[in-house]
């Protein structure tokens, strides 16, 4: 009697690893587009803002919303000084209705940005939060202004080309 024949010679392949990106599928393009366009319609980034300001755009007013301490550390030039908890009591006296605001405060880990952006909102402010902060605006290089008077930092390589050059994302 012969022997039995393979019907394969090869090894079973192993099994596929699970994909952590994939474990939870990609939202619909519907869903893409609305979450897209919401989250660029609330936030700006450091870059962007300092293009605005470069360019002189009418009608943008941005908002350092940290402490005095911190101002004076360092703030972007032509900022406005206004706490958070204020805001609601002051911001119609120092800045014109309808102007749109972009609140920052010190980086990622803050989220002082979000509740100025907040209390601007509740007065019926135009207003976006500049993601990254304070931090992001040094680590890519934009000159600020402090008590010591303007620094220009060199850029981070880690956050923006380290020639300074835009990153045109």
């Amino acid at each position: 009697m012969p022997p039995p024949t393979s019907t394969s010679s090869r090894a079973p392949s192993p099994s596929p690893t699970p994909s952590a990106v994939l474990s939870t599928p990609a939202a619909t393009n519907e869903a893409a587009l609305a979450h897209f366009a919401a989250r660029l319609s609330f936030e700006t980034d450091v870059s962007d803002v300092h293009a605005d300001l470069a360019a002189g755009v009418p009608n943008l007013i941005i908002v350092d919303s940290r402490s005095l301490e911190a101002w004076d550390q360092g703030h972007i030039p032509g900022a406005v000084h206004i706490l958070t908890t204020p805001i609601a009591s002051t911001a119609n006296q120092q800045l014109p209705p309808g102007t749109t605001i972009v609140t920052y405060c010190w980086g990622p880990a803050c989220n002082g940005a979000t509740r100025a952006a907040l209390a601007f909102a509740k007065l019926g402010y135009p207003v976006k939060e500049m993601i990254g902060g304070f931090e992001y605006w040094v680590r890519e290089g934009f000159a600020y202004d402090s008590k010591w008077g303007l620094r220009a930092p060199a850029p981070d390589p880690l956050t923006a080309p380290a020639d300074g050059t835009a990153c045109a994302c």
